[in-house]
């Protein structure tokens, strides 16, 4: 009997979400510094009556909580969230680093998850409307909202920003997106067409030249061509659109450090101010000779496709996979690089072994040209070894061309798949959720003569025994009373789960 209440006296009974567990109080002593390791009597969650501690926490978290004084090995159960897992280990006094190998790639995913979303966040991929109190602070008045003195400008500059630059917003941004690709895809066409040979004109000259019988006579030159006028005035009309686009979102962008050093609006401005640069030059430099290579650098009006990021969410991930697979890229490149300039000299020392005629690679820069060609399995054609060691040379360079290429892709395939699911994801998420209320700990129904309850949450749809109630039945009656009616709320329903009778007597 000695031996009976010594081993009951070390148990200790601990119910968790309403199951209870049972396990001996040198096994919680095991990992010291931790909330189960100073459980004492004088704690606010201990049942005299019951004899167990209450702990309002997951279930299923605790189970391998409490297998980890056991056992020593923290694993990480599948069927519960990251966050949450690392949310009850902190409530606990438990280190997340402990979780065993065998579980710690399944455990970390969460935390690629959250950086993914973050990323997601900052593209603004959402196509939900800000409330009020969010644009008011994305715009820099939030005094100016909470105390209702919002000037005519701090409403009209959020709507006139939405309507050039979230196309998703309103029916008329759509229109003014629909208005602004059309530009777009007008200035690209006129751009690539103007250098059709039959889309120019010829540009006539009179040239003065002298006869064998050193007279002096006219000869019209037809040699040089421009493009028709009809070009210059779409582009005028393109540009005007442009220009305006800039200016309206300039004025009312949120923040003009941001505007200005974004990428995309830096390519934006870049080619407009180079048609009007192209103007210029036109007008007051047309007569130098070498005029025309300032023609080149109209070339950045290309980079104007870019700016269909803001209306394609899908460019916005394509851009962000190849960022975050940079290090692939850069990788890529380094042993694409590094195998070129090896294939390269191994092919011109080859060619050179043996008596060919026809050697193409009277250089290593020449076999640069050619290692970059095979390696990319582009294959042109325009040299070739000659040699039998040449040839190995070149089935060498082809065979690890297409294993460089090949390794990284999966990464990029990857990355751009994860971030194309979260996004189909978090557009399928609902609209507007639902907010917990939060509930206070009740606490036991007051006996005579002592005080009345406390607080009790104004949503909470349970009830607890009244202060009036008569004092008959016992003290195990009214707290048993009280913990099959506890705490359910509106939205957060908690289960009744079957409790166990205590061991021994109460």
């Amino acid at each position: 009997m000695n031996l009976m209440n010594m081993d009951s006296e070390n148990r200790v009974v601990l119910n968790v979400g309403g199951i209870r567990h049972e396990t001996y109080k040198a096994t919680l002593k095991k990992i010291p510094a931790t909330r189960l390791s100073r459980l004492t009597e004088a704690l606010g969650n201990y049942d005299p009556v019951l004899n167990e501690y209450f702990f309002d926490r997951h279930p299923g978290v605790f189970a391998q909580v409490l297998n980890y004084y056991r056992t020593g090995k923290l694993h990480y159960p599948t069927d519960v969230c990251g966050p949450l897992f690392e949310e009850e280990l902190s409530f606990w006094g438990l280190d997340s680093n402990q979780v065993e190998p065998c579980c710690w790639m399944t455990y970390t995913q969460h935390r690629n998850t959250q950086e993914t979303l973050a990323v997601l966040d900052r593209l603004d991929l959402d196509t939900e409307k800000p409330t009020d109190e969010e644009v008011a602070k994305k715009f820099g008045f939030e005094d100016a909202y909470n105390k209702g003195k919002v000037s005519w400008w701090q409403h009209l500059k959020p709507q006139i920003w939405s309507l050039f630059d979230e196309p998703y917003s309103s029916n008329a941004a759509k229109i003014i997106g629909i208005i602004s690709v059309f530009f777009i895809c007008v200035s690209i066409i006129s751009f690539c067409l103007k250098t059709h040979p039959d889309m120019r004109v010829p540009y006539i000259r009179n040239i003065t030249v002298k006869t064998a019988n050193q007279n002096t006579s006219w000869v019209l030159d037809k040699t040089q061509t421009n493009a028709h006028v009809a070009f210059f005035y779409i582009e005028c009309v393109c540009n005007a659109w442009f220009t305006f686009e800039i200016m309206v979102r300039f004025i009312s962008s949120p923040s003009k450090l941001r505007f200005i050093t974004s990428s995309v609006n830096i390519i934006d401005y870049i080619a407009t101010l180079s048609f009007f640069i192209d103007l210029i030059l036109q007008r007051f430099a047309s007569h130098l000779e070498n005029a025309d290579i300032l023609e080149f650098f109209s070339i950045i009006r290309i980079m104007r496709l870019f700016k269909l990021t803001r209306h394609s969410s899908g460019l916005k991930i394509l851009i962000q996979t190849f960022r975050a697979s940079a290090k692939e890229l850069t990788l890529l490149v380094f042993f694409l690089v590094l195998g070129i300039v090896i294939f390269a000299s191994l092919v011109y020392y080859a060619e050179r072994i043996q008596i060919n005629p026809h050697n193409d690679f009277n250089s290593i820069p020449l076999g640069l040209w050619w290692a970059l060609v095979t390696m990319t399995t582009v294959g042109y054609g325009d040299m070739t070894p000659k040699t039998y060691i040449g040839m190995f040379v070149g089935a060498l360079c082809a065979l690890a061309g297409v294993l460089t290429i090949a390794l990284p892709v999966p990464v990029i395939v990857s990355n751009f798949t994860m971030y194309y699911s979260h996004t189909q994801a978090r557009a399928k998420l609902p609209k507007r959720r639902r907010r917990v209320c939060p509930v206070e700990l009740s606490r036991p129904p007051r006996l005579p003569g002592q005080a009345g309850p406390g607080g009790i949450c104004n949503t909470g749809s349970g009830k607890l025994p009244s202060s009036n109630a008569p004092s008959t039945g016992s003290m195990d009656q009214a707290i048993r009373r009280m913990n099959a009616n506890r705490t359910i709320t509106k939205d957060v329903i908690l289960p009744k789960m079957e409790t166990k009778e205590p061991v021994g007597n109460v």
